[in-house]
């Protein structure tokens, strides 16, 4: 195999995972819709696999309104039942209803820090951390900063912000690099080590 085309172990051969493996996956995301998308998919994939709810992601973003956190804090219980009958996305009514109270607790947070990107990204002291793993045996389903994290978005009212769920966030939106040392993607994440501006 081409040292250049080495991924990360658990990429399948799916173009769609390769393609967010290659683009997105440990890219540093400044957005806050984008941060607030990402948060609520890492909470649908709770028991399931990340690549089941990435295939269902326009799904998502389709009946979820592009994850607009403006428009879902308006979801009454019509959009509810819409949504629970959804078949494009996982009809889970705790899932649904996490969305819906984890865009009224995203607004409380703007209040307070002037964006969730400034928020969340507070954790890591504003910039992404650089992990050097070499094997997948490696790479920590948790941290002490995912469990603050953890903690404190739950004292903040948000759902389905486990630990876990909180590290795979924050692998997704790059505040840690854990492509392996040995991935294609890890020396060009490694030497982008900007914060947000």
């Amino acid at each position: 195999m081409n040292e250049k085309q080495i991924r990360c172990g658990w990429v399948n051969k799916d173009p769609l995972y390769i393609d967010y493996h290659d683009h997105e996956w440990g890219v540093p995301v400044y957005d806050d819709r984008l941060l607030f998308e990402y948060l609520n998919l890492e909470g649908a994939q709770a028991g399931l696999s990340w690549y089941t709810i990435l295939k269902k992601r326009e799904n998502y973003r389709q009946a979820f309104d592009n994850f607009e956190p403006e428009k879902i804090i308006h979801f009454d219980d019509h959009k509810i039942n819409e949504l629970l009958h959804n078949e494009g996305i996982v009809r889970n009514k705790l899932k649904i209803n996490a969305v819906i109270t984890n865009a009224k607790a995203f607004f409380k947070v703007v209040e307070e820090f002037g964006s969730f990107k400034d928020y969340i990204w507070s954790f890591v002291d504003g910039k992404p951390i650089q992990n050097h793993f070499k094997e997948l045996s490696e790479v920590p389903a948790t941290t002490e900063i995912s469990d603050r994290l953890s903690k404190d978005l739950k004292k903040r009212g948000f759902k389905f912000v486990g630990s876990t769920i909180c590290y795979a966030f924050m692998q997704a939106v790059g505040m840690v690099n854990d492509h392996l040392t040995i991935c294609m993607c890890y020396n060009s994440l490694n030497r982008n080590k900007k914060g947000p501006s």
